[in-house]
């Protein structure tokens, strides 16, 4: 499939360099008022949010920038971003 630019076709495009090192915040799933709707993983660019259990998420944070969608997208606020240690 021949890409059209400016289409994005498939989550997970920095898969082949480990994008994690520049980022400012990464997500950190609470687990206390998950609803399991999935739209963190959905929504997510990168594709490096997926479900571990019925409703707990985890986060493949050697390919996270630290976008933050995966936080504004959930309704429950279940997810939220924390400044990177370094």
């Amino acid at each position: 499939m021949k890409p059209t630019p400016g289409l994005v076709t498939t989550p997970g495009s920095s898969i082949s360099y480990e994008t994690g090192g520049w980022r400012t915040q990464r997500p950190r799933f609470l687990g206390e008022t998950c609803t399991g709707c999935n739209l963190c993983v959905l929504f997510c660019p990168e594709g490096i949010v997926f479900q571990v259990a019925a409703k707990t998420y985890d986060f493949d944070l050697a390919f996270c920038k630290g976008c933050g969608i995966c936080a504004a997208e959930c309704p429950v606020k279940d997810v939220v971003m924390e400044d990177e240690a370094r």
